[in-house]
């Protein structure tokens, strides 16, 4: 068990928040939702890009490679237009993909929203990061994170990474014999 400091890069990826024209509410409500959860120490750092292939590869590489984020949740770009490429720039850096995550992702919006189907997310591994792309609402960031990090705190504890707890009121980290 590491004593380390868990480290999350939440990076939003929207043309729009990238050029100003209105506030990025995504990244924010990543975090918030994180201070809400997580009981043990953690680290966020914030980045917003354009739904630009090579930004958003270029992003999660310096959270993972240079900062050392055990975790990198996206946030957009996720849905079929033509300029939603999160997930492939996602998987371009990957090592590995995790398709359990963006299985269970689409069945919790399901509950929410017929469009969910509509959703690409993924979920990869990086070295000693896990890789998340969440949807764009920060509803449905809510959403899926009060079902989905569950089996997160395990995931970062078997790639080496800090014991993370969590508020049982919010989401209880599952661990398996415990």
């Amino acid at each position: 068990m590491s004593d380390e400091v868990l480290k999350v890069g939440a990076l939003t990826v929207s043309d729009r928040a990238s050029r100003g024209e209105y506030e990025d509410r995504s990244g924010p409500a990543i975090e918030q939702w994180l201070h809400r959860a997580l009981v043990t120490p953690f680290e966020v750092k914030r980045q917003i890009v354009a739904d630009e292939f090579d930004e958003i590869a270029a992003a999660i590489v310096e959270f993972s490679d240079q900062w050392g984020a055990q975790l990198v949740l996206t946030t957009g770009g996720t849905g079929p237009a033509r300029r939603d490429v999160t997930p492939e720039a996602t998987l371009s850096v990957a090592d590995r993909e995790m398709p359990g995550f963006g299985e269970r992702m689409r069945q919790i919006s399901l509950q929410y929203v017929p469009t969910a189907i509509l959703s690409r997310q993924v979920g990869a591994l990086r070295g000693k990061t896990l890789i998340v792309n969440l949807p764009g609402s920060p509803k449905s960031i809510a959403e899926i994170l009060d079902e989905l990090f569950a089996s997160i705190p395990y995931c970062i504890e078997l790639m080496d990474g800090p014991y993370v707890d969590t508020d049982p009121k919010v989401v209880e980290a599952f661990r398996p014999g415990k």
